[in-house]
């Protein structure tokens, strides 16, 4: 299944690291990633492949959150259809 992971937070260095690190344990695969600092804070969008054992979004969209509120960062887990069907007129 693929999921697309947005991350907000103030800038600092090794978000990317963190987050791709804690993917990495969950053996979810980064297939793409984008990111940008705008003034002092860091926005980055993720389109990731969850394995089909592993699908239960839900908890893994609470794990990574929960994750990042420690670090004080929003970290947003959506299946990527449902991202799609959002941006779709």
């Amino acid at each position: 299944m693929r999921a697309v992971i947005s991350v907000v937070g103030k800038d600092r260095p090794g978000i990317l690291a963190y987050v791709a690190n804690n993917c990495a344990q969950r053996n979810i695969n980064i297939v793409d990633v984008t990111q940008k600092v705008l003034q002092d804070l860091f926005t980055m969008i993720m389109i990731v492949e969850i394995p089909e054992e592993m699908e239960k979004t839900h908890q893994i969209a609470d794990e990574l959150e929960s994750l990042g509120e420690g670090q004080g960062l929003k970290i947003h887990v959506m299946h990527e259809d449902i991202f799609n069907a959002m941006h779709t007129i």
